[in-house]
């Protein structure tokens, strides 16, 4: 018999998709934005993600971006809204008024379609994408033809993402991507964001301007920056809204967050694709933070530096841009 299933419900009143596979739980809500808004260990009572309370769904529907697992296309800042590319200039709406920036792109809370869900003996998945053209609202200030498809499968395995951007089009598009991926901390029911230690793959600090904007220039790592590329720290020590390029480590690239009272440790790994980080800990508040992969820099179009360097990568008509990552469990040492 399997342990397994896929199905159609509700998550507090809005349509979702279920996954269920062994101890695993997860739920995507396709109508925001295909946000992947809860991943668990229903065993354990684990919630990995930060979902929303019945109460907040107001506040979530409003602006779906610090719970579960947004889609940032195009990710993070623009200055001016303003998007050179090709020898144009497109323009994106201005929602950060406050800095006068375009920000986190337009997929995060559109509608997705969900193309298929399932399970198997041993895994459950779910596949939404989105198709924009010229019926589409962002067809006006990003005027490409393009399929975006996300495939989430669960299994023993933890929680696969599996990403594939298309060109539908005619011309060479931009392809600029994050996900705001929001992580508890603590995930364990019975811990506290104390026991939590975070390691990431960072590489070089970004400098940012007052926009919070790349000036192109890096900073020194700070001690603690340097102990969590290496060794782990507490996610709240201090503010964080920092930019790192990603430096792979043993050849994955990766945040870990250990709970070492439980001895337990969830690894993100969200593959070298991913050229950079942004970190941001809402302020040094307990509870959750965002570890942050995106291919380009933040404003990547509007900074002087050689593309490569930026993730300011094009797609051409016809080809795929895809990637794939995972959220997983291991065993921790404990504390001693």
């Amino acid at each position: 018999m399997s342990d397994s299933a896929a199905w159609e419900g509700t998550f507090h009143g809005e349509p979702a998709i279920w996954l269920k596979s062994g101890k695993y739980a997860a739920t995507m809500l396709p109508n925001i934005g295909g946000n992947l808004v809860a991943f668990r260990d229903t065993k354990r009572d684990f919630r990995f993600l930060r979902e929303p309370s019945e109460e907040e769904m107001p506040a979530f529907k409003a602006r779906p971006l610090n719970h579960g697992v947004p889609v940032l296309f195009p990710p993070n800042r623009y200055e001016n809204g303003r998007f050179p590319w090709e020898g144009s200039t497109l323009q994106l709406p201005i929602n950060e008024q406050s800095r006068n920036n375009h920000l986190h792109g337009f997929l995060y809370n559109t509608p997705w379609t969900v193309d298929d869900y399932g399970c198997t003996a041993n895994e459950s998945y779910v596949v939404v994408s989105v198709r924009v053209d010229e019926t589409h609202p962002a067809y006006s200030h990003f005027p490409y033809t393009f399929t975006f498809t996300l495939r989430y499968v669960l299994s023993k395995h933890g929680l696969l993402q599996h990403v594939i951007i298309r060109n539908d089009g005619h011309r060479t598009m931009p392809c600029l991507l994050a996900f705001h991926t929001t992580i508890n901390a603590p995930f364990t029911s019975e811990g506290a964001s104390t026991d939590c230690r975070v390691k990431l793959t960072i590489g070089r600090r970004w400098e940012l301007n007052d926009r919070m904007l790349p000036t192109g220039r890096f900073q020194s790592l700070s001690r603690e920056e340097e102990h969590m590329r290496d060794d782990g720290v507490y996610p709240f020590n201090e503010v964080m809204d920092n930019h790192y390029t990603a430096e792979a480590q043993d050849g994955r690239n990766r945040m870990e967050l250990t709970d070492a009272r439980q001895g337990i440790k969830l690894i993100y790994d969200v593959g070298t694709s991913y050229k950079q980080w942004m970190v941001w800990n809402n302020f040094a508040k307990e509870g959750f933070f965002c570890p942050e992969p995106q291919i380009n820099l933040v404003n990547a179009p509007n900074v002087k530096l050689p593309d490569h360097d930026i993730g300011l990568y094009g797609l051409a008509p016809g080809q795929i841009w895809e990637e794939t990552s995972r959220l997983y469990i291991t065993q921790a040492p404990l504390f001693t």
